[in-house]
């Protein structure tokens, strides 16, 4: 049994989560600010039981978040509503050495939006954080349907 406690014990204010081995292939990872918490396991592919988020899919799904906060938060700016918008996202990998080698987002936001507006949340969703820190040899495929009622 392993016991987690709350306190940063490296008193770094700025650290963003504290993560623990669990054995099996499995990560716990901890959010420092908020307490909640996450877990990984590896692939079914790679030794792992597929129960949890592998840490390459939490990857790809960082991508999509950021993707869709940054445009709401410049949703909020511009007095645009775009509540239920979603995002699906597919990972592919590489071997040899194995990585992330496409990120495929397909996001869906309100139809009822002016093209105007569509052009500069497109905007801001590619050049979300996430994406502009991604390595330039994973290859983004980045897809908005305008498409909710």
């Amino acid at each position: 049994m392993v016991y987690i406690c709350n306190v940063n014990l490296y008193k770094n204010k700025s650290m963003t989560a504290s993560i623990i081995y669990k054995g099996n292939l499995r990560c716990e990872a901890q959010h420092i600010q908020s307490g909640s918490v996450i877990e990984t396991d590896a692939p079914s592919d790679n030794r792992g039981k597929g129960e949890r988020f592998s840490p390459t899919d939490t990857l790809c799904v960082s991508l999509a978040t950021c993707m869709l906060t940054t445009m709401g938060i410049k949703a909020n700016d511009m007095n645009v509503d775009i509540d239920q918008a979603k995002a699906e996202v597919t990972k592919h990998m590489a071997s040899d050495p194995r990585r992330v080698s496409k990120i495929e987002v397909t996001v869906s936001l309100p139809k009822n939006i002016n093209e105007k507006d569509r052009i500069i949340l497109e905007r801001t969703g590619n050049n979300c954080p996430v994406a502009r820190s991604l390595h330039p040899d994973i290859e983004l495929a980045l897809v908005y349907n305008w498409v909710i009622s």
